[in-house]
C-alpha cells in the first residue's frame, strides 16, 4: 500500500533538480573562465562560482536524501509520516537557507572555509532544519509497525550526517584546528556516512526491483556498514598532514584510505549479485539503470581513482591538484548523484501513476549523462597529471601551467555540454510524469 504523505517527496526531489541545473550553470562559468572566456568576473568571479558549485552539490544531494528519507520511511515503517505540514515547513526553510546563502556568496557574505562557506548566522538555520527534519524521520520510525535494517541504516546515515555537522561550527583561532575540524564534516559526510544512506537507498531500491528476499540483501547492508566505518574514519588522516600535524597521519590516512574501494566493491558486487539473483522482472529499466550504474560507477569513481592518488607516495604530488577534481568529479556522480536519481525514477511513476518505464528520453539521458561524466572525469585528470609534472616536477608557476593546460578544458566543456543534454532530457522525464496524485498512491502496488 503506498502513502499519501509519500507526495511530500516529489517536492523535494523538484528541489533538488533545480538546484542540479544551476550547479551546473555555475560549472560551466568555470569551466569558460579556465579557457580565458571570463566576461561575468565583475559580477560572479571565479572563487564566489567555485564556492556556489560545490556548496550547491550538497544541498541538492541532501535535497534528494531527505526525499529519498520521505519516500522510503513511510513504505519501510508501515505508516504515514508523523506530520506532512511540519515536512513541507522543512522543505520550504531548507529553500530559504540554500537561497539566502548563494545571494550571500555573491556579496561576499561567507566564512571563506573551504566546502564550509556558508555563514554562521546560516549554521543554526540549517541545525533548526535538520533537527525538524530528523524529527519527522524517527518519530515516524518509531511509531511504524516495523523497523526495518534498511530503513535504520538509511536513518543513521542521516543522523550522524547532522551530527558531523556540530565539528564544522565550533569557533577556534588556530587555523590548523578548525582544518582539522573542518575535515570531520567535509571528508567524514562524503567518505562516511554519506555511504550509509546511499546503501540504504541501494537495498531498498534492489528489494524492490530485484524481489530478492530483504533478508538477505539486509545482510549485505552490515558488511558495507562495517567496511565504511573501518576505512572512513582513519582515513581522515590523509588530509591532516597537509594542516601540519605528525607526519604519521600521512601513513594512517593512507593505509586506511586505500581500504575504502571495499566499501565500494562491496556495493558494487552487492548490487551486481542481487540483480542476478532476482527472479522478479520489475518493468521499471531505467530505475534498474540508474541503482546498478551508482554502484558500479561509485567504485570506479570514489574507489579506484580514490585509491590511485591517495596513497603517500602519490599524494604528495596530486595534493590539491586537478587530479583530486578527477576523482571527486566521478565519486560525487557514482556515489550519490546516481543513487538520487535512481530513487527519483523509481517513486515518480508510483506517486504519478504515469509509467513511463522504457521511454527512449529516460534511456538517453542516462547514457549521454554517463558519457559525458566520464569524459569530464578523463579531461580532469588528464590536466592534472599534466599540472602535478609542470608544477611539482618542473618547478613552474602555478598560473603558467593553468595556461598551459587551459585546452583540457576545452574538452572538458564538451563533454560537459553533453552531460547536460543528458541532465536536461531526465529533467524532461520528470516533468512529463507531472504531480503525484492520491488515486497513484492508494492503488495496491508493487511496482
Amino acid at each position: 500500500m503506498k502513502y499519501k504523505s509519500q507526495k511530500v517527496a516529489y517536492w523535494f526531489f523538484a528541489f533538488s533538480m533545480l538546484l542540479l541545473v544551476l550547479q551546473i550553470t555555475y560549472g560551466f562559468i568555470m569551466g569558460f573562465a579556465r579557457i580565458g572566456f571570463d566576461g561575468l568576473h565583475e559580477f560572479i568571479p571565479f572563487n564566489t562560482a567555485r564556492a556556489v558549485h560545490t556548496n550547491l552539490l550538497v544541498v541538492w544531494l541532501l535535497s534528494g536524501f531527505m526525499g529519498a528519507a520521505y519516500y522510503i520511511i513511510p513504505e519501510e515503517a508501515q505508516r504515514e509520516l508523523v506530520s506532512v505540514k511540519l515536512a513541507y515547513v522543512q522543505l520550504i526553510s531548507l529553500a530559504v537557507v540554500g537561497v539566502a546563502a548563494v545571494i550571500g556568496y555573491h556579496f561576499n557574505w561567507w566564512e571563506g572555509r573551504k566546502f564550509l562557506e556558508i555563514p554562521r548566522q546560516l549554521d543554526y538555520l540549517v541545525v533548526v532544519n535538520v533537527l525538524l527534519f530528523l524529527g519527522l524521520i524517527l518519530a515516524t520510525l518509531f511509531k511504524g509497525k516495523r523497523k526495518t535494517t534498511t530503513a535504520l541504516v538509511l536513518t543513521m546515515g542521516l543522523l550522524f550526517a547532522a551530527l558531523l555537522y556540530i565539528p564544522g561550527m565550533l569557533p577556534f583561532d588556530s587555523q590548523v584546528t578548525d582544518s582539522f575540524f573542518r575535515w570531520w564534516v567535509v571528508h567524514l559526510w562524503v567518505e562516511g556516512v554519506w555511504e550509509l544512506i546511499m546503501g540504504g537507498i541501494l537495498s531498498f531500491l534492489l528489494i524492490k526491483l530485484t524481489g530478492v528476499d530483504r533478508e538477505v540483501i539486509e545482510k549485505w547492508l552490515y558488511v558495507i556498514v562495517g567496511l565504511t566505518f573501518l576505512s572512513g574514519i582513519l582515513g581522515t588522516g590523509h588530509h591532516y598532514y597537509y594542516i601540519g600535524v605528525n607526519k604519521i597521519w600521512l601513513i594512517v590516512g593512507g593505509i586506511f584510505s586505500a581500504l575504502e574501494p571495499l566499501a565500494f566493491l562491496a556495493m558494487a558486487l552487492f548490487a551486481v549479485n542481487m540483480y542476478r539473483k532476482g527472479e522478479k522482472k520489475h518493468p521499471n529499466k531505467i530505475a534498474l539503470f540508474w541503482t546498478l550504474g551508482s554502484a558500479i560507477v561509485s567504485f570506479v569513481g570514489a574507489g579506484l581513482l580514490g585509491f590511485a592518488h591517495t596513497l603517500p607516495q602519490t599524494n604528495l604530488y596530486t595534493h590539491g591538484t586537478l587530479v583530486t577534481a578527477m576523482h571527486g568529479h566521478l565519486a560525487f556522480w557514482g556515489a550519490y548523484a546516481m543513487i538520487v536519481l535512481a530513487i527519483i525514477s523509481y517513486a515518480l511513476p508510483n506517486m504519478t501513476g504515469r509509467k513511463l518505464y522504457d521511454s527512449s528520453v529516460g534511456r538517453a539521458a542516462f547514457w549521454m549523462s554517463n558519457v559525458g561524466m566520464i569524459g569530464m572525469t578523463v579531461a580532469f585528470g588528464v590536466a592534472g597529471v599534466a599540472q602535478v609534472y609542470l608544477e611539482r616536477k618542473f618547478k613552474m608557476d602555478f598560473m603558467e601551467v593553468q595556461a598551459e593546460i587551459s585546452i583540457h578544458f576545452v574538452v572538458l566543456i564538451l563533454c560537459a555540454t553533453l552531460f547536460t543534454v543528458g541532465i536536461i532530457m531526465y529533467i524532461m522525464d520528470f516533468i512529463k510524469h507531472g504531480k503525484p496524485t492520491d488515486e497513484a498512491l492508494d492503488l495496491e502496488s508493487d511496482l
